[in-house]
């Protein structure tokens, strides 16, 4: 046993800074006395040292390592081939022995992967012939290059790996996000389903997830729910997550929340999907809540981006705006492509008066999640604060006719139709749609709300709040009631509606205004009462930062910092 297998058996005992300290010493020895170790040897030593520096993440430093050991194998071929020539038998048992020069490409890959040098690693692994490719090689491929916007050759790429692994779900999934349809991902199954017992739920899993990627959210909730019934299925995570987004994604924010909370129960250090769990919670106005919520997720792992897109939020709807920026930039860094953290910095910017930067945002959000609306609806909210009705228009027809008229898409039709006193009618025959197949949609109860006030219909509107209201409770809604009821000057129920809202969001700024005014007037005036369903998605704030210049200079500096601007 020589000093090499020494080195090999500690990498393979995990005692990587042991064999950093002894490779490097080795390497030296071997640069000045080159006679010390054959080639065979010195390129071992060259890969288990690039190996224990990526264990200490020192990324850039392994992949030099790892195309030095490269170079080595190069020479070390060309010496194998001249003794092969004079009866190698042992020569071929030594190269068996030695470190995979795929799994080494792989390795330099990965590294670049992390230092976010995505073209490098795609030009690395693309130089592996297609034969010699693994399922692994394949999946970073299929990733990179649909991050690249190559759809074709990411489509290629996942297709390999179900055919090397046809349970690999996550292929599945990145495939169904690129179009491709369901039944010919369920083709590539269905040999596995047909001979290995208790996977005939695998067909209807992959159903329900072709109904998300396709935005077909009503059918992929029943679908899902055909599944979380089973009683082989009961109480799984990942379905409970996967309900609760697209609970979200159709704009049901109380079965969200609580398929979120039921997952969370579940599992206490659950960190996928907290981060829209975390927006939710803010947007509903349990700030105190999302600050718990932060802080325990950040005590299991600040290296993942939903803790600080969560404390991000905190800081958005305690209208810390210059902080949510940061934070967002941050969750950005950790994971650029994290939808949340996009959306959140894009939110952000615009409630900065920074609209052409959140633009930005907004669409890469939608590139990466092209069948979420409240991406389109970001967007379109740029487009309006900037005077571009035109756009918003265009982009909400585009909508409208791309993913069919439901209760949300009319009602971002509607409201960009509400920015034009031309299409003030159209509009309102859109939320009277949208209300017509979900009378208990917010968002549409609210652009109504708003509607009826800027025509004083004010008994209209209280009965329209009331009949919203009747199976729900929402600070807003109850809000607005209080301000159609001082309209009507019954001030002492508007006083009562102000207080529910006050009790569902503490932090609701105009329902303490409403209050306060009715306070100090005894005898309000009968006007036009401005309605505003302002949320994370909505108009917008006006852009005034809470908290001291030095505190807005501080978190820019942190932004400019991480590179994020």
């Amino acid at each position: 046993m020589n000093v090499i297998d020494h080195v090999r058996d500690m990498a393979a005992a995990g005692l990587h800074s042991n064999v950093r300290i002894l490779s490097s010493l080795l390497l030296t020895m071997s640069n000045n006395n080159p006679e010390l170790f054959s080639p065979a040897q010195k390129y071992q030593l060259l890969v288990y040292h690039a190996d224990a520096i990526f264990h200490d993440k020192e990324y850039r430093n392994a992949a030099c390592k790892y195309s030095m050991a490269l170079q080595q194998k190069k020479v070390l071929s060309k010496t194998s081939k001249v003794r092969s020539s004079t009866g190698g038998a042992a020569s071929n048992i030594q190269a068996q022995s030695l470190p995979s020069e795929i799994e080494v490409k792989y390795k330099i890959a990965e590294c670049y992967t992390i230092l976010k040098l995505d073209k490098d690693a795609i030009a690395v692994l693309d130089g592996i012939p297609s034969r010699q490719r693994t399922p692994k090689i394949n999946m970073m491929l299929a990733n990179l290059y649909r991050k690249a916007g190559q759809e074709r050759s990411a489509v290629t790429s996942y297709k390999e790996v179900l055919r090397q692994c046809p349970l690999a779900l996550d292929a599945i999934i990145g495939l169904l996000s690129l179009s491709v349809k369901g039944a010919e991902v369920a083709s590539m199954t269905m040999d596995v389903i047909q001979t290995i017992p208790n996977l005939d739920w695998l067909s209807v899993w992959i159903k329900a997830y072709a109904f998300i990627h396709a935005g077909d959210n009503q059918r992929a909730i029943n679908t899902i729910c055909s599944l979380e019934k089973k009683s082989l299925l009961r109480d799984n995570v990942d379905l409970l997550v996967s309900l609760a987004d697209v609970y979200f994604r159709a704009g049901d924010t109380k079965n969200a929340i609580l398929k979120f909370e039921q997952a969370q129960m579940l599992d206490p250090y659950l960190i996928k999907g907290m981060d829209v769990y975390g927006y939710l919670m803010a947007r509903e106005g349990h700030l105190e809540d999302v600050e718990v919520l932060g802080g325990r997720l950040f005590n299991i792992s600040d290296q993942h981006a939903e803790p600080w897109v969560i404390s991000g939020c905190h800081s958005f709807y305690s209208k810390r705006y210059s902080r949510a920026l940061y934070l967002g930039a941050k969750a950005i860094q950790l994971n650029s492509n994290s939808v949340q953290a996009l959306l959140l910095k894009g939110a952000a910017l615009r409630n900065m008066g920074r609209v052409q930067e959140a633009i930005i945002h907004f669409r890469e959000a939608m590139r990466l999640a092209p069948s979420r609306l409240d991406c389109y609806e970001g967007l379109i909210d740029c487009y309006l604060a900037s005077n571009g009705i035109r756009e918003a228009m265009g982009m909400a027809n585009n909508i409208y006719k791309t993913l069919g008229a439901n209760a949300q898409t009319l009602t971002i039709l509607a409201t960009v139709c509400l920015e034009d006193p031309v299409t003030q009618e159209k509009a309102k025959t859109l939320l009277d749609k949208a209300l017509a197949q979900r009378p208990d949609y917010t968002k549409a109860v609210v652009k109504k709300a708003e509607l009826l006030s800027r025509e004083q219909k004010y008994e209209e509107g209280i009965a329209l709040l009331r009949n919203a209201l009747a199976n729900q409770s929402d600070c807003v809604l109850h809000r607005m009631l209080g301000d159609f009821l001082v309209a009507v000057n019954d001030y002492q129920e508007a006083m009562d509606q102000y207080s529910i809202a006050l009790s569902l969001d503490p932090n609701d700024q105009k329902s303490l205004e409403g209050m306060q005014k009715m306070e100090k007037e005894e005898s309000p005036t009968d006007a036009t009462v401005e309605l505003d369903g302002d949320d994370m998605e909505g108009s917008g704030e006006d852009g005034d930062l809470e908290g001291s210049d030095s505190e807005a200079a501080q978190w820019a500096d942190q932004e400019q910092w991480f590179g994020m601007q």
